[in-house]
């Protein structure tokens, strides 16, 4: 039997129609959990009043190039720095290699699964996009962003009608999750390019996740593989909310 495959107007109208559902008793595995911790308990409800109440595909502000500002990499260094404690010994041969070895993999609830290289995401149409960074720890900063939707690599790969959340995972060991309606938003990009260039190491290259209408820890460094799945994927009590949306 042929599966279905969703597409961007599917992921739109299916999210905004289950957004009361979601609210309903038995729906714990659609929704993120609390963990227990008191502090986190309004994540859900964050999370549900901002899906029922805002625009699902609201714009995040965009800037003039005149706009464009200073980017400190916060935290970050080159992943093949061994004495990072983030260090990568699969990322430093890929740099090595100026990224030619590189591949993204896209797995779990899609039709075709495959990796894809840097030259293949820059076959997908491209997107610029002038935003503000706005980080958990206070500063906020504005750059150029180029890169392809995350919707067209699902798309490409036949994203199944049961997915419901969109994994990334980096090679420093980092992990985010957002759902459907952040992942097909036309702001959510795979960055490649940074101010007209090439994404720099600092920043994430070859290629780094930019996820517009959240907090600038969701925007992942350093991808190396997506997994869709249909249930929420439990790392623990990371210290941040799961949803921080803007």
């Amino acid at each position: 039997m042929k599966k279905k495959i969703i597409t961007r107007r599917d992921v739109i109208l299916t999210g905004l129609s289950a957004i009361g559902g979601l609210i309903l008793p038995g729906c714990s595995k659609k929704v993120p959990p609390t963990y227990g911790n008191i502090l986190r308990m309004g994540d859900n409800f964050t999370y549900l009043a901002h899906r029922a109440l805002l625009p699902g595909q609201s714009m995040a502000k965009e800037y003039h190039r005149g706009d464009i500002s200073s980017f400190p990499a916060t935290g970050t260094t080159n992943p093949a720095d061994t004495s990072w404690k983030y260090y990568s010994e699969d990322w430093a041969k890929t740099h090595k290699n100026e990224f030619a070895n590189w591949g993204l993999s896209v797995e779990g609830r899609v039709a075709r699964p495959k990796s894809y290289s840097l030259a293949e995401l820059q076959s997908f149409p491209s997107r610029t996009q002038i935003t503000r960074h706005t980080c958990e720890e206070g500063w906020t900063a504005i750059a150029e962003w180029t890169g392809t939707p995350v919707s067209h690599v699902l798309q490409h790969a036949g994203i199944l009608p049961s997915a419901r959340f969109v994994n990334f995972y980096a090679y420093d060991g980092f992990m985010e999750c957002i759902d459907m309606l952040d992942a097909f938003h036309p702001q959510t990009i795979l960055a490649y390019g940074m101010n007209g260039r090439d994404l720099p190491v600092a920043h994430g290259a070859p290629v780094r996740l930019r996820v517009e209408k959240q907090v600038g820890y969701k925007s992942v460094k350093y991808l190396q593989r997506i997994v869709v799945t249909d249930e929420f994927v439990d790392v623990g009590d990371t210290g941040w909310s799961w949803y921080v949306g803007m």
